[in-house]
């Protein structure tokens, strides 16, 4: 077992807290009078050529099949956004960024163009009459294949457009009244003739603006001493004027559209989340927020009442009500009381099933059973019906039919999942697989679902028989598999596994399992994914797409899976990258970007699934950009934290993120790749946070790029990442876990990238702010770039050009001037 490494100059717990007191209070004082530090006036700048090459790029389309797998449908977007579309107006509540103005989320992303194919080959035609300056979002076929329904944003707000497959012609259906704040903008009716769209009440089209309101009074918030165990969110309710703005934002009015345009009022205003046809179309099961609203949680923690409607209208039934969700008990298998996952049963006409927790929701009381699964029939006049109990949590529900169903079940702590084979008319059921989650080699894959007689998607069942479709992760590499499962005997017939060779082949979609027809893909690390249909009986293949590689320039990088070991015998991997035409009596600067993972023990800690053949697709979010430039890249370093029996993994985290460093170090070094004094680590959101570890608590690296990160782990009290015990649990394994009080041993070069509008919980722009703060003022050599308007991640061109070239130019002072 390791143990933990002497991170201050004595044991003592009481020395530990006077240290942790002396550094905050010094944090504290030179908030006061060192609040200013020096400024660098900058315009936004773009990489070198060698870079830019590559970030300069075309993105390729995205691809979707039609449900009768006869279309492939092109879907392009611009590779970048622009500042100016980060700049749009956007109110930011109850967990939410919305664009007031188009009634939408504003983080959406937009395609700008559409093309359509038969997936027989042929020719690719562009979808016609398009809205001018398209902003195209919510994309959806109808079931017979033949319409498909899209979004466009404008000024105005936001629009539905229907597209003809067959002549390949958009047309505009509704004025730009859509509400998608809360739930999608339409569905899809399944007779493909009809459409049930959310639109905004009148009232609501005008931007909301509070600049001249004066408030009414203070912003009060109370305690009634229930224990709780809430984590930091952003983005919440403040006050009386952010409450108005969202419930007049949240509010819809329902309606059906026929394809002529034609409108029916299905329901009056309501701040709706949830409209889900039955399997027969008859019913809506309808969910809407009702009041008090909350400035400590989300609005999916607001109180809601579910009904069930007619398609005219009518009331049929109040299903549930939950209240207002501040208190939650302790640990990542601890849910809520009252009925869970409440949806329609889809393999009958308009049934219910639904989970109740029999511990209360509380993980840490003893409980035989945690959860139990019942169903409700239709009108629901009658007791719903429990079918099974189940010892850890409820995950999810596939239904097949009146004697077979898969029911799943996790439990975090221990990271097993269960899967059952269930009679949902008898109650029996079996355990068929009982696995660590983590456990990538013994994943059985996905059950095959397909329509059922309602138009729905189901297990498909054939004669007693299931379908399991599988990635087929092993030691020996990545082999996708479509297994025969005998319901009756419960044993598995593999009918198709991918053969190795040069490609790497994956299973996108199946498309007629009698006949074996199926989608795959097929890449390598300089082919770009490509689609082909292929028959598994006969192997015979036909090409979908053919899309080139847009990276040309690294198709003569060296790419290979580098696989070692850790000091304590935990199986490590990363994919290794070197310069095309690379002399090996050169010593090259080494760039390790990584990103730690929790586990509960070694062996599934130690498997890979890095693929040597999977395409190379160099982006912001890693170091592959370098290769060109002259450096070694270890991407996907595998940074493992494992914590078995009763350890937690935290409990050792920096030694072993250390040891997990030196072991990928010295691996490269054994090549004799690397000068091993010329060594970076980087890493986003956790990586951040992990990079500043390293730097801290190791000799190992030269410099490190940390991008929206969190460092004072005492600023998120109640959990963070995987970790379920709160501050008050364990300070000391929260001041240990903390970046921010070992500032003062930080003195390897840093570059602090966060963006200035990041959305993510727990990593507040205002951790990098502080932590920058403190390792100035403490003297490390460091660098902080706050990029304007981005979030958690990073979408405009002028932003991600010129992180590039902040990384590119510190790394070139810090690594390359060091030869």
């Amino acid at each position: 077992m390791m143990k933990a490494p002497n991170l201050f100059l004595s044991n003592p717990r009481r020395h530990f807290m006077s240290r942790v007191a002396r550094t905050m209070l010094f944090v504290s004082l030179f908030g006061f009078f060192a609040e200013g530090y020096a400024q660098e006036n900058i315009t936004f700048q773009k990489p070198s050529s060698e870079i830019l090459a590559l970030a300069a790029y075309q993105r390729p389309p995205v691809i979707r099949m039609s449900p009768n797998k006869k279309w492939v449908l092109s879907m392009y977007r611009p590779t970048y956004k622009t500042l100016d579309e980060l700049g749009q107006e956007e109110l930011r509540l109850a967990g939410l960024r919305i664009n007031a103005k188009a009634g939408i989320s504003s983080t959406e992303t937009y395609y700008d163009n559409l093309r359509l194919k038969s997936v027989d080959g042929g020719q690719e035609y562009t979808v016609r009459g398009l809205p001018a300056q398209a902003l195209i979002a919510n994309v959806g076929y109808s079931s017979d294949s033949k319409k498909i329904a899209f979004t466009h944003t404008s000024t105005q707000g936001l629009s539905l457009w229907v597209i003809d497959v067959e002549s390949r012609t958009a047309k505009q259906l509704t004025d730009y009244v859509l509400n998608a704040v809360l739930t999608a903008p339409y569905t899809w009716v399944r007779n493909s003739n009809e459409l049930l769209i959310s639109k905004r009440p009148t009232v609501s089209k005008s931007l909301i603006d509070h600049s001249k309101d004066l408030p009414q009074g203070p912003v009060v918030s109370t305690s009634d001493g229930n224990i709780s165990q809430l984590r930091t969110y952003q983005d919440l309710l403040k006050n009386p004027q952010d409450e108005q703005d969202f419930e007049t934002l949240a509010t819809s009015e329902l309606f059906w559209i026929n394809l002529n345009g034609e409108e029916r009022k299905f329901l009056s205003a309501g701040m709706y989340t949830q409209s889900s046809l039955s399997p027969d179309e008859k019913y809506v099961l309808v969910s809407q927020l009702k009041k008090p609203f909350s400035y400590l949680v989300g609005y999916n923690s607001f109180p809601q009442e579910t009904f069930v409607y007619s398609i005219d209208g009518a009331l049929v039934k109040k299903v549930n009500e939950t209240p207002l969700l501040e208190i939650m008990p302790k640990g990542f298998s601890s849910v809520r009381a009252g009925k869970r996952s409440l949806a329609w049963r889809l393999d009958k006409p308009a049934n219910l099933y639904f989970v109740e927790a029999l511990d209360g929701g509380d993980a840490n009381k003893e409980s035989t059973f945690r959860d139990e699964l019942f169903v409700w029939n239709f009108p629901f006049d009658g007791a719903p019906k429990s079918i099974m109990k189940i010892q850890d949590r409820f995950s999810s529900v596939v239904w097949g039919n009146d004697n077979y169903a898969l029911v799943s079940s996790q439990w975090y702590d221990t990271r097993n999942v269960k899967t059952f084979l269930l009679n949902p008319t008898t109650g029996h059921n079996q355990v068929i697989t009982d696995r660590n989650r983590q456990d990538v080699y013994s994943d059985p894959g996905n059950i095959f679902r397909d329509k059922n007689s309602f138009g729905v998607y189901t297990m498909y069942i054939n004669k007693d028989r299931a379908y399991f479709v599988g990635d087929g992760f092993t030691k020996e590499g990545e082999f996708p598999f479509i297994d025969e499962f005998n319901l009756k005997t419960l044993k598995k017939n593999r009918l198709y596994v991918a053969k190795a060779s040069d490609l790497q082949e994956r299973i996108a979609q199946v498309i007629d399992i009698t006949k074996g027809d199926i989608l795959i893909s097929l890449q390598s690390a300089t082919q770009y994914p490509n689609f082909y249909q292929k028959n598994i009986k006969t192997g015979k293949q036909v090409a979908v797409t053919n899309i080139e590689n847009p990276f040309k320039t690294l198709e003569k990088v060296h790419k290979e899976v580098l696989n070692y070991t850790r000091n304590d015998g935990v199986a490590l991997s990363g994919t290794l990258y070197l310069p095309a035409n690379y002399d090996k009596n050169e010593k090259l600067p080494l760039l390790i970007w990584a990103y730690p993972r929790e586990y509960k023990d070694k062996n599934t800690a130690g498997q890979s699934t890095a693929n040597p053949k999977e395409f190379t697709f160099p982006s912001y979010g890693s170091f592959i950009y370098w290769v060109s430039k002259g450096y070694a890249v270890l991407d996907n370093a595998a940074f493992p934290i494992v914590g078995e029996g009763q350890q937690e993994p935290n409990d050792t985290f920096i030694p072993q993120l250390v040891a997990n460093a030196e072991a990928a170090i010295n691996a490269v070094d054994k090549l004799g790749y690397i000068d091993r004094k010329r060594v970076a680590v980087g890493g986003h959101s956790y990586g951040a946070f992990m990079t500043a570890h390293l730097l801290s608590n190791s000799n190992l690296f030269a410099a490190g790029i940390a991008r929206s990160g969190a460092y004072n782990r005492t600023l998120t009290p109640f959990g963070f990442q995987s970790e379920q015990r709160n501050f008050w649990d364990d300070p000391q394994l929260y001041m240990t876990m903390s970046p921010f009080m070992s500032a003062d041993r930080m003195k390897t070069p840093m570059l602090l990238v966060h963006g200035a509008a990041d959305n993510n919980p727990g990593t507040f722009t205002l951790q990098t702010e502080r932590y920058f703060q403190a390792l100035k003022n403490l003297g490390a050599p460091v660098r902080m770039v706050i990029l304007p308007r981005e979030s958690h991640g990073y979408a405009a061109k002028e932003n991600i050009f010129h992180l590039l070239w902040e990384q590119d130019q510190f790394l070139e002072k810090y690594l390359k001037a060091k030869k």
